[in-house]
């Protein structure tokens, strides 16, 4: 008698059951928007610790190191820069010096010879 009695006392409740409906309004402070482009204005002008792994005087040289640097190292920042007379091979794009001091003791295991580089300052 119990189970039958529930069963239909469920049923109606059951039968009146629906989905919560609704819409979500973000309000969001003006100012919010103003401090994200102050922060994105900062950060554009900091640059980022940079590991040398090495420099030779011609391309092609440069470019095999720079090949068997993204071998060495997949997933990270890696690129060639020309500062005459020579082509700097260069690892990384690290925020704070932490971060780009644990890489930098990584990387002087394969290239002895690398140099952990300072961000350079932009002006304003």
């Amino acid at each position: 008698m119990k189970t039958p009695l529930f069963l239909v006392i469920s049923v109606l409740f059951l039968s009146n059951a629906r989905a919560q409906e609704g819409r979500v309004v973000i309000e969001q402070d003006p100012r919010i928007s103003e401090l994200l482009e102050v922060y994105k204005s900062v950060n554009s002008k900091t640059g980022f610790y940079q590991i040398q792994v090495g420099f030779k005087s011609n391309d092609e040289a440069a470019q095999r190191l720079y090949d068997q640097v993204r071998v060495d190292f997949p997933g990270w920042h890696a690129e060639i820069k020309f500062f005459q007379p020579t082509y700097r091979v260069r690892v990384g794009k690290f925020k704070d010096a932490l971060e780009a001091e644990r890489k930098y003791l990584e990387v002087r295991k394969k290239y002895p010879n690398a140099m952990l580089l300072k961000p350079e300052q932009t002006g304003n």
